[in-house]
């Protein structure tokens, strides 16, 4: 790849900041930070003071040196570049174009030399500005982390220390109009937040006790207690730093095509520039002009565009996609969400929460107990447990702002369910089929079988040996499930599948819920890699979205996976090819469709490439082609280029590739 293409890469991946701790002070980059802007400032200055002596007849000796410095400003740095790389066997498009303005120096043309560097360098240094954009919004991110946070000690102590020093388990406070220092959870206070810059929420987020914040994040009014969960540099903000600046590093198959084709390309693009050369002068044309057509066809017919063409839109789309918390891990995996025309959802954790609910709540008929009754004897005695089941029975008892009464006697046995003393009855919650084997109860067995046909999972309540009531629990389906099937079903034409370890009267429930026919339940992880090699080898280029352990396998076997972030295991997350770090499955199709338009971008660019290519070159052999306006037509057409993918960066493109999947 040519240097100054190569530029895109470098300024993505580095910067001051590291994704292992705290950000300096926000820094954004400088124009005349870059050495490119600099040497073509100096450059331009140069030839400006030098024109007015050249066009006024001044004597050469005014004018001559700094033309000549104007040479070396903006000339020396690509020229260096490209011997570098002529060391390794590659020809560099930049050193060419050194060596047609020292060609047009040599034959007298010196003014048209030094336009050509400074258009150039010019070219090179905007280049450069424009790319390094995508890295400023990125570390951008990073850098508004705060530099310290207050922990507090076990005594309740503060201390301020660097936000790097943070652990796992670590209490701060969080003042009204700080920046919340780690990922965690608010262990106590009452605020809201104002997350945009990691959820892009217009509004503050009210926040409370054991909801989640982020790194970052703006504290409103309130005070905030909060336990660290991750890892200052496993933060969200810090995560989507890491995987952008590893993706930046990443080629995409069609990025590595056109450098595959530009080596041999430039070859003969010299060969023809030789020819160009030679041939004339083999029948007697004059030295001036030929030499001068030649040098022009080498400049215009260098490929700069065409190498430039596809990095910006992928490199763009995954930061935009990476602020708003979808982890894209490489240029490929960007690329190859716009190909997919399959997908297939795991069910638990992904198209519902991944946390058990009390859904229904069945008091039997002469027990004596209303729904807040039944309840509120449940989530006493499951209060001490720690079981998944246990902890969503107290929270709807707290939901609904019931007493919890303190118990004795308490007891677990795995598998069977909990025994306590409640307000001096005994009382026993657990699973129907211990409870109940030993006595007949047909009302409370009907009752148990209808919320089981439900998908639900039954828990019965007893006070002394009596069934008293039934609740139902079930993982609770995404809000915004089923509008995202449909979307994603926009998007590729058929209705996603659902893949699920569970049983196959809850798959068809909840599949019916959200507008999903093709239900594939009961499955071993080695099965849903055989659905999903099977409809790959129908031809079909299919996207696995799921969380678990059991998903890993599917999710490395698919033509792309994506694992949720939130309640994904660590192998679902490592195999995955992308993230979704705040669990937002609407996010899903909008990032579909973000690559669709950064595919676009990059046939947009081949074309507008392809087209200033063609054409300068067709006017150099036909006609006339001026030295200065065949520079101005290629430095242009790269510019165009690199800006034009550029425009994923902007917040308005994640909108319209959400309002292009239908939601």
């Amino acid at each position: 790849m040519p240097s100054r293409s190569a530029t895109l890469t470098r300024s993505a991946s580095a910067g001051e900041t590291s994704v292992r701790g705290t950000a300096a002070p926000r820094r954004r980059t400088r124009i005349f930070a870059l050495p490119e802007a600099r040497w073509a400032a100096a450059a331009l200055v140069l030839f400006l003071v030098g024109l007015p002596l050249y066009l006024l007849a001044a004597p050469a000796w005014t004018w001559g040196p700094l033309f000549a410095l104007t040479y070396a400003a903006g000339g020396w740095e690509p020229g260096w570049a490209g011997l570098q790389a002529l060391k390794e066997k590659t020809l560099d498009v930049d050193l060419l174009m050194v060596v047609a303005a020292l060609g047009a120096a040599a034959i007298g043309q010196v003014l048209d030399g030094a336009l050509l560097i400074v258009i150039f360098a010019t070219s090179g240094a905007l280049e450069a500005i424009a790319t390094a954009r995508t890295a400023d919004s990125v570390r951008g991110l990073l850098d508004l982390a705060p530099a310290t946070a207050t922990r507090l000690g076990d005594d309740g102590a503060q201390e301020a220390v660097r936000t790097e020093q943070l652990r796992v388990g670590d209490i701060i406070l969080v003042r009204p109009g700080e920046r919340v220092g780690a990922d965690g959870q608010v262990l106590d206070g009452a605020s809201e937040v104002d997350q945009a810059t990691i959820t892009g929420e217009p509004m503050p987020v009210a926040k409370e006790t054991g909801d989640e914040v982020f790194a970052g994040t703006l504290n409103g009014t309130g005070a905030l207690r909060v336990k660290v969960e991750r890892d200052p540099s496993d933060s969200v903000i810090a995560r989507i730093v890491a995987m952008v600046e590893e993706a930046s590093e990443t080629k995409a198959p069609t990025q590595l095509f056109i450098e595959k084709v530009e080596q041999r390309y430039s070859i003969g693009m010299v060969a023809a520039t030789i020819a160009l050369f030679v041939l004339p002068l083999l029948f007697g044309a004059a030295l001036q002009p030929t030499l001068l057509r030649a040098m022009t066809f080498m400049i215009v017919a260098s490929p700069c565009a065409v190498v430039l063409a596809t990095m910006p839109p992928l490199l763009s789309a995954i930061a935009n996609a990476g602020r708003h918390g979808v982890l894209v891990k490489s240029a490929v995996v960007m690329e190859r969400l716009g190909q997919i025309d399959a997908v297939a959802l795991d069910k638990t954790g992904t198209l519902t929460e991944g946390t058990p609910r009390v859904t229904d709540i069945r008091p039997l008929a002469g027990s004596g107990l209303d729904e807040k009754g039944l309840l509120r004897l449940a989530a006493a005695a499951e209060h001490p447990s720690e079981h998944p089941l246990a902890r969503a029975v107290v929270d709807a008892a707290r939901t609904r702002d019931l007493d919890i009464p303190p118990v004795e006697d308490f007891t677990s046995a795995p598998g069977s369910g909990v025994t306590a003393t409640v307000e001096g009855k005994a009382v026993a919650v657990g699973s129907p089929a211990r409870l109940l084997k030993t006595r007949t109860d047909q009302a409370a067995a009907t009752v148990v079988a209808q919320l089981e046909d439900e998908g639900r999972t039954a828990v019965l309540v007893e006070v002394g040996d009596a069934p008293v009531g039934v609740l139902g629990i079930a993982d609770r389906l995404r809000e915004e499930a089923a509008a995202t099937v449909a979307s994603l079903a926009t998007l590729t034409g058929r209705a996603p599948a659902l893949v699920t370890g569970d049983n196959p009267r809850a798959a068809t429930r909840l599949a019916r819920e959200v507008g999903i026919t093709d239900v594939r339940a009961g499955l071993l992880p080695q099965d849903k890699v055989a659905a999903v090699r099977e409809w790959e080898q129908a031809g079909r280029q299919v996207l696995v979205v799921g969380d678990g352990v059991n998903d890993a396998p599917a999710l490395a076997a698919a033509h792309t996976g994506i694992a949720m972030g939130r309640a994904g295991s660590d192998l679902a997350l490592e195999t995955a090819d992308a993230v979704v770090v705040r669990d937002e499955l609407a996010t899903i199709p909008t990032v579909v469709q973000l690559s669709r338009r950064a595919r676009r971008l990059v046939v947009q660019n081949l074309a507008i490439a392809a087209t200033f290519i063609t054409g300068l070159v067709v006017w150099d052999l036909a006609g006339t082609l001026p030295l200065p306006l065949g520079v101005a037509g290629h430095e242009g057409s790269t510019v165009i280029v690199g800006l034009n993918g550029l425009r994923l960066l902007a917040e308005a493109s994640w909108r319209r590739a959400r309002g292009g999947n239908g939601q």
